[in-house]
């Protein structure tokens, strides 16, 4: 049987969460690999069992509890990042705080000041009515060049020319097919594009 390297490591993914469900079925907690594991095997379930977007981030979200795991596993493990197989094609999931928030003394533990932090200070702003033609779901990242974004957004694309999204690093914004958004728009820094813009 000849597999490709994605199959592979489904199969590894797979083969990781019978592990952790035999752990869970002898009444110990996760660690980090089995938990990962079986967060993104559900994952994978839901993508072939023709689970909408939302449904397959459920799952994952439901698969397991913060209970579940041992001490110290939601503080090493901030976010997961799956590619699953859905109707409309691969799709990039991100799965932020997948075992609960880090306690606030825990290893990485991040501790914030008072106050609020006003992000890319002094820089231009716009904003854009930005609507979705195509016929599958869209989804910019925070950094990514606005005005290359998916073709099938509609918007003032010279207006946009030199903006990001005005969104903290690393996060994103989606469109349905069919869904507008007026979005916040923020000027890149120094020269006002990215480098090799």
């Amino acid at each position: 049987m000849q597999l490709t390297p994605t199959e592979e490591e489904r199969l590894r993914v797979f083969t990781a969460a019978q592990l952790a469900r035999s752990t869970l079925a002898k009444g110990l907690r996760l660690n980090a690999p089995e938990a990962i594991a079986l967060v993104c095997d559900e994952m994978h379930a839901a993508g072939r069992g023709g689970g909408s977007f939302d449904e397959v981030v459920a799952a994952g979200r439901d698969a397991v509890t913060p209970e579940q795991v041992i001490e110290g596993v939601a503080a090493i493990v901030k976010e997961i990042r799956v590619e699953v197989l859905l109707e409309e094609g691969t799709r990039l999931f991100v799965i932020r705080e997948p075992f609960g928030p880090a306690g606030s003394d825990g290893p990485g533990a991040i501790r914030f000041a008072d106050g609020n932090v006003e992000l890319a200070a002094g820089h231009e702003r716009i904003q854009l009515i930005v609507t979705n033609r195509g016929e599958h779901p869209i989804r910019v990242s925070s950094h990514f060049p606005f005005w290359r974004s998916n073709e099938h957004l509609a918007f003032d694309r010279e207006a946009a020319n030199g903006f990001r999204l005005d969104l903290p690093a690393g996060d994103s914004l989606r469109w349905a097919p069919g869904e507008t958004h007026e979005v916040d728009l923020v000027r890149y820094g120094g020269t006002g594009a990215p480098p090799g813009a």
